[in-house]
């Protein structure tokens, strides 16, 4: 038996255990994701964007592993499974989509590819999805943490977030994307010269991608209004919608920045009521070790109210 057929045999039986689950599928890693490129590139060809590159390659390659993060993780509430099946409708499911986000000849723009990689990588890692707040809309942590209306443990989440971002997160993901050196300073020269041209193509590329990635999202968030909103935030519940949703949908995060306009409220940067798209290229930099401190000090339910309940977590899956 050679080695693919070994890789099929083993992935085509019954699994019962998410350990065992985990255990297959990390012995197979570079299999599996040798077949989600090979589907990706026929996907390509078969809709005639395929050219033989090394840029195309490489969009197949993320894509590639975009699927097999994916899989791993809707795997664990899929057992008992047989794995390659699963891999193969995951992936049937994905480019059958209306749409399918490679379509847009636009995301294959350093600007475009810079965004998508965000944006995909949010859906997979806690610590992206915290960085669209930033990256986006220029809010540090503080700021992220009295929009979510967070307690104080939850908020120390957010800072090791945004901590692991910096640290190794956002170089990673643009490794992955094949964003180079060069066409990160064309964006940051851009930002400096010309940032209300920049910030409207980012606005328009990220109503694409939002439209996409919110497929991602569970079928139980869907948009509120602003009333029920402020009802979420007075009941002090649904921490992964307020993450979730807010990070992948600008009309409901503009909705929440108005309800909570007061939380927000920081002289150093505009009127929460005008904040809009403003592109950041390099993750946060580290802020003073006192901000974390004497936020944590102050966190509690947003009307100033203890709360002796757990927040829900969003992913243990980091940058």
């Amino acid at each position: 038996m050679d080695g693919s057929e070994e890789f099929q045999s083993k992935l085509s039986d019954l699994i019962g255990t998410t350990d065992e689950f985990e255990r297959v599928t990390r012995e197979s890693l570079p299999e599996l994701l040798e077949r989600a490129t090979l589907h990706t590139k026929r996907f390509l060809k078969e809709t005639a964007q395929w050219q033989n590159d090394v840029t195309h390659e490489k969009l197949a390659l993320r894509w590639g592993y975009e699927l097999v993060e994916r899989f791993l993780i809707c795997g664990r509430t899929e057992v008992p499974c047989r794995p390659l099946f699963l891999l193969e409708s995951l992936i049937a499911k994905y480019y059958s989509q209306p749409q399918p986000l490679c379509y847009h000849q636009d995301l294959l723009s350093p600007l475009g590819r810079f965004l998508d990689g965000l944006a995909s990588r949010a859906v997979v890692s806690r610590d992206a999805l915290m960085a669209l707040f930033y990256h986006l809309y220029g809010l540090r942590q503080g700021q992220v943490v009295r929009l979510l209306g967070f307690r104080a443990a939850e908020s120390q989440r957010i800072y090791k977030n945004f901590e692991r971002w910096r640290q190794t997160g956002w170089q990673r993901t643009m490794e992955e994307i094949g964003v180079c050196p060069e066409e990160l300073s064309e964006l940051e020269r851009l930002k400096r010269t010309q940032p209300e041209n920049l910030n409207l193509d980012v606005q328009r590329l990220v109503r694409i991608l939002q439209a996409h990635y919110r497929k991602s999202e569970p079928e139980h968030y869907p948009c509120l209004t602003q009333e029920q909103w402020r009802d979420l935030f007075r009941q002090d519940y649904g921490y992964d919608y307020r993450i979730w949703h807010l990070a992948f949908c600008q009309e409901c995060f503009h909705e929440v920045v108005q309800a909570r306009s007061s939380a927000l409220d920081d002289s150093s940067r505009v009127s929460p009521s005008r904040l809009s798209i403003d592109l950041q290229i390099r993750p946060l930099q580290k802020s003073h070790p006192l901000v974390a401190v004497l936020l944590g000090a102050k966190g509690g339910r947003h009307d100033g109210r203890a709360s002796d309940r757990t927040p829900q977590p969003v992913s243990s899956t980091t940058a």
